[in-house]
């Protein structure tokens, strides 16, 4: 069994790790704040389908953007100090939503929420990476187990605030406050430039040289199934809770039970992802997610009641919670260098899916209603059945498979 980098942790990599942890639990659980309540703030500010779609849209255009802006910060500074101001902007975003008396307002806390989200997705994978290389074996897919875990978390504080009457600026409050002060204590942990980047290649020359050497086209099949699955999480995220309540026509606190479902199967399937993966190989393992994820959404379609919806949403997640880390692992075993090139450029479709995603289905919904506009990410997730062989264990230089990755 070949490891990753072969090295032993140290005291000082179980530390970072346990940050990471704390970076990606803090993220889960803002971002589920928030997107359970999109119906919510649709209400308070009287949008339609359509402005509900373009202020969606907003969150990951400008998240493109600040992942842009954090990797060119990360490369000079690390991405621990980008953590430090991106993720408390991103919390104190939510806030701001809840607070927002107008519908401007509200576009600027969704800016901003953009920016804080881009820069901490990007930050956070950063960290997650370089503490894999550390410990020398796969431990990224634990680090995205617990932003999963969060993110229910975060669904189930929605629902029993709903239940007790809360108001959103309360809800999110009493969320995200704490949220800011772990992020703000564990950020001390997280690994220094110096730590973070000691795989790269050493003078400006050498590191462009290994840049040079990340082709594209094996990363392509990778930056496709992270867009196909994004579509699928971003029409869950922004329009399920719009779902549940056009659609299917569930109670309040039944709501945000849909996110909830998607999130908390997604983390199940990832805490023991890396002994499946092991088992029977990364291709194999994307296939049958994406086949798995088409059966959830034709569920969701089909749907009768708020029960069979949920139960649609939770399959979903069980298919399409494979996709990320395993399109993350694989653009890694391209890069061997550690310039995080191919994970970048696998990331910037996250946002891709994000945006595609919030402008198919909304429009679809605006013209059609919202069971035909989920049809359109069914399609997708079929697509990622074929791309699956691209997810072959393969490095920069060879297209020939690799031994498995030890744990």
């Amino acid at each position: 069994m070949r490891t990753i980098g072969g090295t032993v942790p140290t005291p000082r990599d179980r530390r970072a790790r346990l940050a990471a942890f704390a970076v990606f639990a803090v993220q889960g659980l803002t971002f589920a704040t928030l997107l359970t309540q999109v119906a919510t703030l649709q209400r308070k500010h009287g949008l339609t389908d359509g402005e509900l779609s373009i202020l969606l849209l907003v969150v990951p255009v400008i998240a493109g953007g600040g992942s842009v802006l954090a990797g060119a910060a990360a490369s000079r500074y690390g991405s621990r100090l980008v953590l430090r101001l991106a993720q408390p902007l991103a919390c104190a975003a939510v806030v701001l939503a809840g607070l927002a008396p107008n519908v401007p307002a509200l576009v600027v806390a969704n800016v901003l929420f953009g920016l804080g989200l881009g820069g901490v997705d990007a930050g956070m994978n950063m960290q997650g990476v370089a503490v894999e290389r550390e410990y020398g074996r796969a431990v990224l897919t634990g680090f995205h187990a617990l932003w999963s875990a969060a993110a229910v978390a975060g669904a189930v504080w929605a629902s029993a605030a709903a239940g007790i009457g809360l108001g959103l600026p309360a809800t999110f409050a009493i969320a995200l406050v704490p949220a800011v002060a772990v992020a703000l204590v564990a950020s001390a942990w997280l690994y220094l430039p110096g730590e973070e980047h000691r795989h790269r290649a050493g003078s400006p020359a050498e590191e462009t040289t290994a840049k040079s050497k990340v082709a594209w086209r094996p990363i392509i099949p990778l930056c496709l199934a992270m867009a196909f699955l994004y579509v699928g999480d971003s029409s869950i995220s922004n329009f399920g809770s719009v779902f549940m309540d056009r659609v299917v026509h569930a109670a309040t606190p039944v709501i945000p039970l849909a996110l909830g479902a998607y999130q908390l199967t997604t983390f199940l399937v990832r805490v023991g992802g890396d002994l499946a993966v092991r088992r029977f190989g990364s291709a194999a393992i994307v296939r049958a997610g994406g086949a798995v994820a088409t059966l959830g959404f034709v569920a969701i379609v089909a749907a009768p009641s708020a029960p069979a919806a949920i139960a649609g949403f939770a399959l979903t997640g069980i298919g399409l919670s494979v996709v990320a880390p395993q399109s993350f692992s694989a653009a890694g075993r391209l890069d061997p260098a550690g310039t995080g090139v191919a994970i970048a450029r696998v990331n910037m479709f996250n946002y891709v899916g994000f945006v595609v995603g919030a402008a198919l289905v909304g429009g679809i919904a605006d013209a059609s209603g919202y069971q035909v506009a989920f049809a359109a990410p069914l399609v997708l997730a079929a697509a990622i059945i074929l791309l699956a062989r691209g997810f072959q264990p393969r490095t920069a230089g060879s297209a020939a498979t690799t031994a498995p990755i030890a744990s």
